[in-house]
């Protein structure tokens, strides 16, 4: 047990300070006025139960854990729109405070099972007793719906220890079709809004001068 405290310490360290940050972003936006991409945020430090199931499903050892699990520590960002992914992805790419190592857009590729969301695996320095350490960490960013259909699709998947019927696996893939075809027809819907209310604004500046 110290030994995986040891060793999950600097992860839980990195999590709690990734999601003060993240959600200092949404308050700036928020007084801003300004629509805010990020609607809000989480995180956890993987069990050691699953950190044992994965280890041995990619014969993984306890000494090489930190080299090739890369999602020990994971944030979630969860926005109201698809757009607003790639608004959060720039506002990540534009930080000093850590090092993106690897970008995985499962969006415009979804993975087999239906899974959308856009993965970012970052090099975070963490400040303890003993001076830096740079841990790998998984950030995920995904619209509300994508976020409930994988909540859904995860708790299936251990509910059937990772083995998902066909027929039901069939039916989550048409389930993320539509989740993500509401997640556009919402776009739309907020684009014609604005469009309106713009147009609005302008003819009551109009009226205004006249």
């Amino acid at each position: 047990m110290n030994s995986w405290d040891e060793l999950l310490s600097p992860y839980k360290q990195a999590v709690e300070e990734l999601k003060v940050k993240l959600k200092g972003i949404r308050e700036q936006y928020q007084k801003s006025s300004r629509h805010t991409p990020i609607e809000f945020v989480t995180g956890r430090v993987k069990p050691v139960s699953s950190i044992l199931n994965k280890a041995a499903r990619k014969k993984i050892s306890f000494d090489c854990l930190e080299q090739d699990m890369q999602d020990l520590a994971g944030v979630r960002i969860v926005t109201q729109f698809v757009e607003d992914i790639e608004t959060v992805v720039d506002l990540i790419k534009k930080r000093t405070d850590f090092e993106i190592l690897e970008e995985r857009d499962y969006i415009l590729e979804q993975k087999p099972s239906g899974y959308r969301s856009y993965h970012l695996i970052i090099c975070y320095p963490v400040q303890t007793i003993h001076g830096e350490k740079k841990i790998q960490v998984e950030l995920q960013v995904r619209t509300l719906s994508m976020n409930f259909w994988a909540t859904i699709e995860h708790s299936l998947r251990y509910k059937y220890s990772g083995e998902i019927p066909e027929e039901i696996s069939s039916r989550l893939m048409r389930a993320s079709e539509a989740a993500f075809k509401l997640d556009e027809e919402m776009s739309i819907i907020r684009d014609e809004v604005r469009e309106a209310q713009r147009l609005l604004m302008a003819k009551h500046q109009q009226q205004n001068i006249q």
